[in-house]
């Protein structure tokens, strides 16, 4: 399993945000669709559905998050309470409708600026057509089966962010 921007790829499988277990809530990205996952989100919108996939309320890193990430674990700890993890939400905009799916945030201090910018891309793109996100979740899943060590360093992640939107920018 590891993290790259803001998705989740564990044994081939990709997801926005972190991959949930049981009833938790989550978003799986397939050859055929988004799907929800978790409680009061099943569901799947095809891809050919599919004209919009964007996230909101996504932790970005900045010197005051670390400092808060810093004194809320200082209080919870002192305090003998525990936060629920946060999440994000997942827009899948079809041409009926907009839904919101709940994600949960698989970076604990927040994603960095470059790895928000670059995945919000690749999730965009994702829209643009069959061949571009068949190529795209097949390198990204090709990957993750390569890769089942760890979250690679946050260079490392850029890089694979950058080249996965290159490869699609380059069949656009």
């Amino acid at each position: 399993m590891a993290m790259v921007g803001l998705f989740w790829i564990a044994e081939g499988d990709v997801y926005v945000g972190s991959k949930p277990s049981g009833l938790a809530p989550g978003v799986r990205l397939t050859a055929e669709g988004v799907t929800g996952l978790g409680h009061g989100q099943t569901g799947l919108w095809l891809w050919d559905d599919v004209r919009s996939l964007t996230v909101e309320d996504v932790p970005v890193k900045s010197l005051k998050r670390r400092v808060g990430a810093v004194v809320d674990m200082a209080l919870t700890a002192g305090l003998g309470g525990g936060e629920e993890a946060p999440t994000m939400t997942v827009c899948v905009g079809t041409p009926e409708e907009e839904i919101e799916l709940t994600a949960y945030v698989a970076a604990a201090t927040g994603y960095s600026q470059t790895e928000y910018d670059l995945s919000r891309a690749l999730l965009s793109r994702l829209t643009e057509g069959a061949a571009t996100l068949l190529t795209t979740l097949a390198a990204m899943a090709a990957w993750g089966r390569a890769h089942e060590g760890g979250t690679p360093r946050r260079d490392e992640r850029e890089r694979l962010l950058r080249e996965w939107a290159d490869e699609n920018a380059a069949r656009a």
